[in-house]
């Protein structure tokens, strides 16, 4: 980070993300901070090329960048078995048929490589992948099946006949009996070693975002039902699905992903996950 401008913070611009920092405001009165709203892969890019501090970003760039980055425990959004926005809609059966070509979301890199690896050795077919704006209608007219995330994918799960619809969170728990990780919450090195006392400020009201989120989630489903549609029932099941705090069982699920990708050459090596240690702040720089 630059001297004396504020930390720069990514927020995932999907509702899967809004208990890491809905409310953050007010659980961060004394601190100062630019947030900044983008999709996952927006917010990637960004955090690799210092332009932000701290960000919630794809796991799979962590893993890409694991080298430059520290992740902040407790923090994350996953799943263990569905996670009602990362969908693949597929015109025929995948029992029937194996799909030769995909359109892919290019809004996030956790989806679209937990895909490849779920396709190859899971279901033993290499189909081509071809990257796309997240329009179902447009990115069928070329591809077999098509892969959206986050909002654009629960929009289109409500207009889908005639497919098949498969959850990429249970087609992975069934298949591995774990959890996926989908976002973590992560710190550049450098960051930490500039203004450790800050990123460590930030990273407690981030935890108490969450706890008060995932505590009394009714004004999150308010906002979904306004914003994206949808009936309250639908919201309360989908924020009580995901899992926000990045426990063991989550990390395991996440350090196999890891591993398949580096296997299927998708990493270039073994990710270690490094976390901020749970310390007084003015420890954080020593």
């Amino acid at each position: 980070m630059t001297q004396g401008r504020r930390i720069a913070v990514g927020r995932i611009d999907y509702a899967n993300a809004w208990p890491l920092f809905d409310g953050l405001a007010e659980q961060s009165r004394d601190l100062s901070y630019e947030l900044v709203s983008r999709v996952p892969a927006a917010l990637n890019h960004m955090l690799q090329q210092g332009e932000l501090d701290v960000s919630a970003i794809s796991s799979y760039s962590y893993g890409a960048n694991a080298q430059d980055y520290i992740l902040l425990p407790g923090l994350s959004v996953g799943s263990v078995g569905r996670v009602h926005s990362i969908l693949l809609f597929l015109k025929q059966p995948i029992e029937e048929k194996r799909p030769t070509s995909i359109a892919v979301t290019t809004t996030s890199a956790t989806s679209v490589n937990l895909l490849r690896i779920i396709m190859t050795m899971r279901y033993g077919c290499e189909p081509e992948y071809l990257p796309a704006e997240p329009d179902l209608d447009t990115m069928l007219e070329t591809a077999d099946a098509a892969l959206l995330i986050g909002d654009p994918a629960i929009r289109a799960s409500r207009n889908c006949q005639g497919m098949q619809v498969l959850d990429l969170g249970q087609l992975w728990n069934e298949w591995t009996g774990l959890g996926m990780t989908y976002a973590v919450v992560a710190a550049r090195r450098q960051a930490i070693e500039a203004a450790g006392e800050e990123v460590y400020a930030l990273y407690r009201a981030m935890l108490r975002t969450r706890e008060a989120n995932v505590a009394n989630p009714g004004h999150l489903v308010e906002k979904a039902c306004a914003q994206l549609g949808g009936d309250e029932s639908y919201w309360r099941t989908y924020f009580q699905a995901l899992r926000y705090d990045f426990d063991e069982r989550l990390q395991r699920g996440l350090q196999l992903y890891f591993r398949y990708a580096t296997e299927l050459g998708l990493l270039p090596g073994e990710v270690s996950l490094t976390f901020l240690e749970d310390q007084i702040p003015q420890k954080v720089n020593e």
